[in-house]
């Protein structure tokens, strides 16, 4: 991570808000950190909206796709007279607009073509919109780096946030349970009546937590007895999930609406063939889930951004306990669950 920087007094009075919130370190940490975001379609928008406003030092967007129509429709960064320019630079304007005290750039390079020392010109990388092996991939470089990973997606009603974070240390604000009461004046023992009314002090606790990569979150054996236990806890959006990535491995892009009819029949094909590898009952994904995920709704980037927003901005503050490692969103019941899922190797 960056080192922290001074807050200005224009700064100050921006910030006023979240540095009573989460105070001056933690917004000194944010304000020295940079974030490169692959991938800026519905989700990696409200993720650019939520950190950017949060007051980062800088925001590179990567992204090498043109803009299309359904990029229109799922979120606030581009318009129908950008269609057919590159999506991160068509971005660039109106996420500035967001923040002009915040370093903003777009780069139309792919990022399967980045060099792993690309890498290192940053403190947090949020890929998004990406294949499970691009994923995995710049994962590890993170990891060996020591650069904060985030990931996550969005496929019509079903959205997920993956975050590996190595050995992250927090602190976290928890209740002091052995204040003493007040001592009566006159003889010094409790008073009964203070005791009860006393609010209990806050102490600032220093925590630490350890994540697991992506592909050992992935690559689960459910047939061993102990993920045989956990089955019925998982959500069946982390199933939903691998077939969907699944998809996108084979065919190079997401479920596409022109294509629908084609593509659900594939996803109903990859869902005995994911599930089968993953010796997992198929009842575990819905038969008609495939029906569900086209096209990146807005709502549900909002939630699913929202969360992986938040997310980075608690790992870059060292504020508060962040998610390990899942955060799954289904939007056809409206639930979203934390859960932690992989071996326990880094």
């Amino acid at each position: 991570m960056g080192r922290e920087e001074n807050i200005t007094e224009d700064e100050a009075a921006l910030y006023d808000r979240q540095i009573r919130l989460w105070g001056l370190d933690a917004q000194r940490r944010l304000r020295a950190a940079r974030v490169l975001l692959v991938g800026v379609k519905g989700l990696g928008a409200e993720v650019a909206k939520n950190i950017v406003l949060a007051g980062i030092k800088s925001i590179t967007l990567l992204d090498s796709s043109l803009v299309d129509d359904e990029d229109c429709t799922s979120h606030f960064l581009v318009s129908r007279a950008d269609l057919g320019k590159n999506r991160a630079e068509s971005s660039l304007h109106r996420v500035q607009l967001l923040n002009p005290m915040v370093q903003i750039s777009a780069d139309s390079g792919d990022v399967v073509a980045k060099d792993d020392s690309f890498f290192s010109n940053f403190d947090v990388v949020c890929v998004t919109c990406c294949p499970a092996a691009t994923q995995c991939r710049i994962n590890k470089i993170c990891a060996d780096k020591k650069i904060q990973f985030f990931s996550g997606d969005v496929f019509g009603y079903y959205g997920y946030m993956f975050s590996d974070l190595g050995e992250h240390e927090y602190a976290e604000e928890v209740a002091n349970t052995k204040a003493k009461p007040d001592e009566d004046d006159e003889t010094g023992e409790p008073s009964p009546k203070k005791a009860k009314t006393q609010e209990p002090d806050t102490l600032v606790v220093k925590k630490c937590m350890s994540f697991k990569r992506l592909e050992n979150a992935l690559n689960v054996d459910w047939s061993v007895d102990d993920m045989k236990k956990r089955l019925r806890r998982t959500p069946s959006t982390y199933f939903i999930m691998q077939v969907l990535l699944d998809f996108y491995g084979k065919h190079k892009r997401r479920p596409l609406i022109k294509s629908k009819a084609e593509d659900v029949t594939d996803l109903n094909g990859l869902r005995e063939t994911t599930l089968d590898r993953l010796k997992v009952d198929k009842k575990y994904v819905p038969e008609d889930f495939a029906s569900f995920c086209f096209a990146e709704l807005s709502p549900v980037c909002a939630v699913v951004g929202g969360v992986l927003g938040q997310e980075i901005i608690k790992a870059v503050s060292q504020k508060d306990q962040p998610h390990n490692n899942f955060f799954f969103y289904n939007g056809i019941d409206g639930n979203g669950m934390v859960d932690n899922i992989g071996s326990s190797q880094h």
